[in-house]
């Protein structure tokens, strides 16, 4: 496809950056979402070897084969179908031979795959790219204000003058903030959760083959560094995944304050602070003298467009009884 034939704008002008694209395709794009629902299919099978229900030679199979599937070929199953996990465990079968398919998906319900799923990449997300990209600003920020401790600046408040300050002053409100928000958000990786514990969650199907439902959960998860939910029904309890993106939308107003602080501070009648300009970039196509600070202007329009996502989350929370698909969509 096309990125000009992107749908929405947003991934045209941020995803669509070559060096954001290539950070991020590995854990939130449809065929990432695909491997990574096919890697818990994998450890399930792991686990059935390890408690002698399959052959190691099996798992290895189905392994491989979880290794090789694509969102393409699932999408075209699910046309049959109209069930994506159905669609995906159709696609493992038919590339293992015939005494594997029986252990492909054994004793599991769609969510077990989709909420672990769904944990363990906004997990490694987090862990291989948003932190360590937050804790690289944390450190500019800690440079800038070590920098400029002594560089007077007059405070404000309500847009008034104020008592005097130093610029660094200034800054370290942002070094303290958001490295609180980094922990928050490291913490709250940390301490999301999987689930193998079958349809409605009372592990029916698993307790038929094992001795100890709970105990095979636990060596899945363990497979893919997660840990089972305390309590779960088809689906993991949902505050966990809740509490995540609160943690990352929080550190998105920390971030939109700093820029609206910077913002302000290069309108023309202050000019305390400047943004990087380009050789050849312009801030205008008529005035040649404009200087537009807009990659603060960016960070907060990214957030004004984000932050109210975090209203449908909430809603989200709400399943009816075991589970419902209301949430579908988002």
């Amino acid at each position: 496809m096309n990125r000009f034939d992107s749908v929405s704008p947003l991934d045209f002008r941020y995803y669509a950056q070559k060096e954001i694209f290539e950070k991020l395709q590995p854990y939130l794009s449809e065929n990432a979402a695909v491997k990574y629902l096919a890697r818990v299919e994998a450890a399930v099978a792991q686990a059935l070897a390890g408690e002698n229900i399959c052959t190691q030679e099996v798992a290895d199979q189905i392994r491989t084969a979880c290794n090789e599937i694509t969102a393409e070929e699932v999408y075209e199953e699910e046309k049959k179908l109209k069930h994506n996990t159905r669609a995906l465990v159709n696609c493992i079968r038919k590339r293992v031979p015939d005494k594997a398919k029986p252990f492909v998906h054994l004793s599991c319900t769609s969510h077990d795959i989709i909420c672990t799923a769904e944990a363990l990449r906004i997990k490694e997300v987090l862990e291989k790219v948003v932190i360590p990209d937050l804790i690289k600003l944390e450190k500019t920020l800690i440079s800038l204000a070590l920098k400029e401790k002594d560089t007077p600046q007059i405070g404000r408040t309500h847009g008034q003058h104020a008592v005097p300050i130093t610029f660094g002053f200034a800054i370290a409100e942002y070094v303290a903030s958001l490295g609180e928000s980094i922990m928050h958000i490291q913490q709250a990786a940390e301490n999301l959760r999987g689930k193998l514990s079958g349809a409605v969650g009372a592990y029916n199907a698993s307790s038929l083959i094992v001795h100890d439902p709970e105990r095979f959960e636990e060596r899945v998860l363990l497979l893919l560094g997660l840990r089972p939910a305390t309590h779960a029904t088809q689906i993991v309890a949902p505050e966990f995944m809740l509490h995540t993106i609160h943690t990352i939308i929080s550190s998105y107003g920390i971030l939109a304050n700093l820029s609206d602080d910077m913002r302000h501070l290069q309108r023309s009648e202050i000019s305390e602070v400047a943004e990087q300009f380009d050789e050849h970039q312009v801030g205008s196509s008529t005035m040649p003298h404009k200087r537009n600070p807009i990659n603060f202007e960016n960070i907060k329009s990214m957030w004004k467009a984000m932050m109210p996502r975090m209203v449908t989350l909430y809603m989200d929370q709400i399943s009816e009884h075991q589970r419902d698909l209301r949430h579908s969509a988002s």
